[in-house]
């Protein structure tokens, strides 16, 4: 009984003073409530040596919110929330709330407009803390960490921080935009850790850098807090000792940090502080060796290069395509002929040339492959609709389809590479300074193309011509009922002034009943009486019986003669004309 009251008693006394471990304890803690704002103080939590922060960090015309070592004469993001996100705009705050919740709220007209929860875990917090390693955690009432950013890594591992299995970093776009970019590392479940391109399927063929650790799944990579990169019983990097009498023996820190670039080469940086928070940085290690080394840093067909002049990778077209993009040169090249003027294998040799490269090679799959001669080799290509360019090494022909993926440069002098280009291109191709030719910018139109464009010609001719012919049929229409009406209402245009009007003889006949009832006679024909609009209109109609020139043009100039007189003069003429008294 004695024994197990004095066990009792030391379990007791050992919790009592259960020493705290320094990440646990409360001093510079962020309790319940406390918040940062984009437009007054405090912007950020610093850790208790004020090397890191976390809260609103500025870029640009907005903010963004994560981790960064806050030190001179730059500082460092090391992490980022919602990296893919518009940066946050000015009038938002991050509080930890009363209720344990760490939420990011944007306010608009002194109201909020919206709030998304930053961080997910179980359990309300307690209290929050940034510690010096860098890592910002939350705790709850017992002082367990419920959840912390060395579990979310964007691009970046900090000394102490491990990748474990499954977990990935990716490289932002650029230097300046902080946005997910094109390339990944990942901690595979095999124990492999690997570099691929983003959008892809993670196979073999698209890693460009391994750690050549297969068959062990339980291992993960960790970054430790002397430099040590370390992956299971593997080093990928061992820190050197530093003498006493080095360059860094009056550094009071170094912080390290691996990160994922924005080129896809994984880097391990030094930084080394003073006591004035700032620091010297120092490249230590980097796989791969070259940006060219990164699969995928340059875009479809093209292939990357490193300049003499400055040491800086490039992107060049190969043969027969052109940059779709001159002014963002890795995002790749498209082909400059058109596919359509493929036709017949006769026809090849005089739409399609062959140029030979040399220490040309890329890594996709061919979709033919066979023994052959150079020269076969290269007809083969030539020939071929549906080939864009063929690798020749030792009697063996690989035939390669657009795109052409992963194309880089290499010191193999035993390859050639054949590429077809069009004799006559849809564009001037950017490759030419490269390989020391100019090629034609003239289009080849496809007898195809020709036969549809006549076509759609005739076609348009055809339409044109019909819309005419119904509108004229349309518009004679219109005016013959017009003159129709006319004739039936007796309105023929007579105002004030009495203009002639031309009847058909067909209109002269019915209203004089067939030349019925004559009123008298001339020298050029007789004269008839007749009536328009049902009777109500007396006419006199004269009908030509001997027509000559000169009676013809007696006959107008009367006409007109009558044409120019007052209306009221004019059956005062027709009457004497026709010797008949006025009244009848």
């Amino acid at each position: 009984m004695a024994s197990a009251y004095s066990a009792l008693l030391l379990v007791f006394f050992f919790w009592i003073y259960e020493p705290v471990s320094p990440q646990q304890s409360r001093t510079d803690s962020i309790e319940l409530g406390s918040s940062l704002s984009t437009n007054f103080p405090p912007t950020s939590w610093r850790s208790p040596s004020g090397l890191f922060a976390f809260g609103f960090y500025r870029q640009g015309s907005g903010f963004i919110v994560g981790i960064w070592l806050a030190s001179k004469p730059d500082a460092t993001i090391t992490w980022t929330i919602n990296r893919d996100v518009p940066h946050v705009s000015s009038n938002a705050t991050l509080e930890l709330t009363t209720e344990g919740k760490l939420l990011l709220r944007r306010h608009r007209n002194n109201a909020t407009d919206e709030e998304k929860l930053i961080a997910n875990f179980t359990g309300p917090a307690s209290y929050a803390q940034m510690l010096d390693s860098g890592n910002f955690v939350l705790y709850n009432e017992r002082s367990e960490a419920i959840w912390e950013s060395f579990n979310f890594p964007t691009d970046t591992i900090l000394g102490g921080q491990n990748l474990y299995k499954g977990g990935e970093l990716f490289s932002s776009a650029s230097a300046i935009d902080l946005s997910t970019g094109r390339f990944h590392l990942k901690m595979q479940d095999d124990g492999s850790l690997v570099l691929y391109p983003v959008d892809t399927l993670d196979l073999p063929l698209d890693a460009y850098w391994n750690s050549g650790t297969y068959d062990n799944p339980g291992i993960h990579l960790s970054l430790t807090g002397t430099g040590d990169l370390l992956l299971g019983n593997k080093t990928l990097h061992k820190t050197k000792d530093v003498s006493p009498s080095g360059s860094e023996s009056n550094s009071t820190s170094i912080i390290y940090r691996a990160t994922l670039e924005y080129d896809g080469i994984f880097r391990l940086y030094s930084h080394n502080f003073d006591g004035e928070a700032e620091y010297i940085i120092s490249l230590v290690w980097h796989e791969p060796e070259t940006q060219c080394e990164a699969t995928g840093f340059c875009g479809f067909n093209s292939y990357c290069t490193m300049n003499d002049i400055d040491d800086q990778p490039d992107c060049l077209c190969l043969p027969g395509t052109a940059y779709v993009d001159p002014n963002r040169r890795f995002h790749g090249c498209e082909r400059d002929y058109n596919e359509g003027s493929c036709k017949h294998t006769n026809e090849m040799s005089s739409l399609y040339n062959i140029t030979v490269m040399d220490r040309i090679a890329w890594d996709d799959n061919a979709y033919s492959q066979a023994s052959m001669s150079e020269e076969g080799c290269r007809k083969s290509c030539l020939e071929d609709c549906n080939c864009a360019g063929a690798l020749y090494k030792s009697g063996n022909c690989k035939k390669q389809k657009y795109p052409v993926k992963y194309a880089l440069k290499t010191q193999d002098q035993s390859s050639k590479s054949f590429f077809k280009v069009a004799l006559e291109s849809i564009k001037s191709s950017n490759h030419s300074s490269a390989i020391g030719m100019v090629p034609s910018v003239i289009q080849r139109t496809s007898k195809k193309a020709v036969v549809l464009i006549l076509v759609m010609s005739l076609a348009f001719i055809t339409w044109c011509l019909v819309t005419l012919a119904i509108s004229g049929f349309f518009i004679f229409k219109s005016r013959v009922i017009k003159g129709r009406m006319q004739t039936e209402s007796g309105n023929f245009g007579l105002a004030r002034e009495l203009t002639l009007r031309a009847f058909s003889y067909r209109e002269l006949k019915k209203a004089t009943k067939g030349f019925k009832e004559e009123l008298g006679k001339g020298s050029s024909g007789a004269v008839f009486k007749g009536t328009l609009y049902k009777g109500k209109k007396a006419i006199a109609v004269k009908r030509l019986e001997k027509v000559v020139s000169e009676s013809e043009r007696e006959f107008l100039t009367e006409m007109r003669s009558i044409g120019k007189t007052h209306h009221k003069n004019l059956v005062r003429l027709l009457a004497t004309a026709l010797k008949v008294p006025i009244g009848s």
